[in-house]
């Protein structure tokens, strides 16, 4: 059984509330707010409304990250992947989309366009120092261990 806590929402769309697909799932898919189709052109980005405003508790973020289903199949994804809502944000939860396809997608109100996943954070402490421990791996990054 895993952690439950409760989060505080208001819900000003006419779609239900996030929502897990499974037991296992994750993430809560949110749905576009939308009055109309909206169509979303070949490399265009745009803010989508969700109607969506919540109250985290302290220690407690919400990631917004793309769906797959709309990666693939129309090319639809998140910029700012994944974006951060903080614990003490109170506004709208907007998604920013992009179509990276070659061809105009179209929207609709209620649409499941994100997913978002509630996660646990911490602060830290920053303590300033002349030298820090190595590794093995030391200062090795980006593709430092090769492709194979």
């Amino acid at each position: 059984m895993s952690l439950k806590i409760n989060v505080r929402i208001i819900n000003k769309s006419s779609n239900d509330l996030p929502t897990y697909a499974t037991e296992g799932s994750a993430g809560m898919d949110i749905r576009a707010d939308l009055s109309g189709p909206l169509v979303l052109k070949s490399l265009e980005r745009q803010l989508i409304p969700t109607g969506l405003f919540i109250e985290l508790p302290l220690g407690y973020e919400a990631q917004i990250r793309p769906r797959s289903g709309l990666a693939i199949k129309h090319g639809i994804t998140c910029l700012n992947t994944p974006g951060t809502i903080d614990s003490d944000y109170r506004g709208e939860i907007k998604v920013i989309l992009i179509n990276l396809s070659g061809e105009d997608q179209t929207l609709h109100p209620g649409d499941r366009i994100a997913q978002m996943v509630i996660a646990s954070v911490e602060q830290v402490e920053w303590q300033q120092v002349e030298t820090i421990s190595e590794t093995v791996r030391s200062a090795g990054g980006f593709g430092h261990t090769g492709k194979q």
